[in-house]
């Protein structure tokens, strides 16, 4: 597994924040703010893997491109970017040693709590 930084993904992100589309919650509230699997089953038949890729700043370019299993570090509902998600993936990205996605992490919630 080759999980890498998903720059079209935090391109994405930025420009959300930069148009407001931020929610400014808790720490600890991505458990309950996320999408299910669900509501993420049905994002992706209405938009298509392309768009769901855009949703997450980790991807495995070892993995099929059109499974939940390629994408990791989501960072929002597929509406706004939360400021939960990217505290929580970021901390993530640390411990399992995904310094540039972390790293992009911390400058995403830098953007976020700047804006």
């Amino acid at each position: 597994m080759a999980i890498r930084l998903n720059e079209t993904a935090l391109r994405h992100a930025r420009s959300l924040v930069r148009d407001g589309k931020v929610d400014r919650d808790e720490r600890d509230d991505w458990s309950e703010d996320a999408p299910s699997a669900d509501q993420e089953n049905d994002f992706i038949e209405k938009e298509g893997w392309t768009e769901y890729r855009h949703w997450h700043l980790g991807i495995d370019d070892d993995a099929n491109e059109e499974t939940k299993e390629a994408y990791s570090f989501p960072y929002g509902d597929f509406r706004r970017v939360h400021r939960c998600a990217v505290i929580s993936l970021e901390s993530r990205a640390g411990q399992y040693d995904h310094d540039e996605i972390r790293d992009a992490a911390k400058r995403l919630l830098d953007l976020i709590d700047g804006a």
